[in-house]
């Protein structure tokens, strides 16, 4: 790991200045809702009194899990201020009800389902980390985050099938942040469904072929379903695993998960998703990497992909918002490999 793909203070300050400078901007704004009525239309603040910014309602989110991490890990960044500020004036029980009230309405089932429902729970987990003064966010929160279980315990027992795409819809990314609360909540019983559904759809899986990326990925199919199986297995059992997953790894094939995506248009929003692309593989590879023994070669192997991809595309978190909204998240996911 070098100095350029770590979280050194002077990284941390900028990831938190580029989130301080969206997770409040209003529009653009991507708006989801299913619209019964004309009395349905309103602006983005009146619906979601939280997570209005940032573009959409689950960029918002994860904006806060960074603000949030960001605080924790780094307590006397100079942002730290404006990261309260926020954080008092958003997280009080009057605009926890507001989020709670929409997804009470009609046709909301399937809002966020399974993306921001995950990083919902990401950012649970994250306050609930933190101490003092400070765990007051977790405590307000908390209404909203049941609310995120609730649906992830009657949603997941009736999905037959795993998402394999490479963008929000992928079932493994959701289980894996979903897993990571989990863990900080004590929530035996989820945690008990998400390694039993993990292992029903992807226990069995062998040999596989990486056909990726397609032109709007951020996930990595292949690798964000070893990273999610390898948070759930017991280390020899992961490692008989993912030999079985990815067999030809020490010989780096696949060759695709091997090499870093190239961004051809940042300002494209979709072809933008290629930097999210590297970020996730290397948050993942350096995952894989920590649940295999340190003499295994694909353990090497995998550190460096990381840092090929993380070199990628971490000079590009900010400078054109379709890809400043919302990267710099993937960013601290792999310079911090976060639960």
């Amino acid at each position: 790991m070098t100095e350029e793909t770590t979280l050194t203070p002077d990284l941390a300050g900028k990831l938190a200045r580029i989130g301080l400078g969206h997770v409040a901007r209003e529009y653009p704004y991507g708006l989801t809702q299913v619209v019964t009525g004309p009395g349905d239309l309103a602006m983005p603040r009146e619906r979601h009194p939280i997570f209005f910014g940032s573009f959409d309602w689950h960029s918002c989110v994860h904006t806060h899990w960074l603000l949030a991490a960001l605080l924790r890990l780094h307590p006397d960044l100079a942002e730290g201020r404006a990261i309260r500020v926020h954080f008092d004036a958003s997280f009080t029980p009057a605009r926890v009800a507001g989020e709670q009230a929409f997804l009470e309405r009609p046709y909301t089932a399937g809002f966020e389902r399974p993306y921001g429902w995950a990083w919902l729970l990401m950012l649970a987990a994250e306050l609930a980390r933190h101490r003092g003064d400070d765990a007051r966010w977790e405590e307000t929160l908390r209404p909203l985050a049941r609310a995120f279980v609730a649906r992830f315990m009657e949603f997941l027992p009736k999905a037959d099938y795993p998402v394999r795409a490479g963008v929000h819809s992928n079932t493994a990314f959701a289980l894996a942040l979903a897993h990571a609360y989990a863990v900080a909540a004590a929530d035996e019983a989820l945690g008990r469904l998400i390694r039993d559904k993990a292992s029903a759809w992807y226990g069995a899986d062998a040999d596989c072929q990486a056909w990726e990326p397609s032109g709007d990925d951020f996930l990595s199919s292949a690798l964000m379903e070893a990273e999610l199986m390898r948070r759930l297995l017991p280390p020899l059992e992961f490692q008989a695993w993912f030999t079985r997953f990815l067999p030809r790894s020490g010989d780096r094939e696949p060759a695709t998960l091997f090499t870093s995506a190239r961004v051809s248009d940042r300002g494209d929003g979709k072809i933008a998703h290629l930097d999210g692309l590297n970020l996730s593989r290397a948050w993942c590879w350096r995952g894989i990497a920590a649940g295999l023994a340190t003499v295994d070669p694909v353990r090497d192997l995998a550190l460096e992909a990381a840092e090929r991809h993380l070199a990628a595309s971490l000079p590009h978190v900010a400078g054109d918002y379709m890809g400043e909204h919302w990267l710099a998240s993937f960013a601290l996911l792999a310079l911090t490999g976060a639960a």
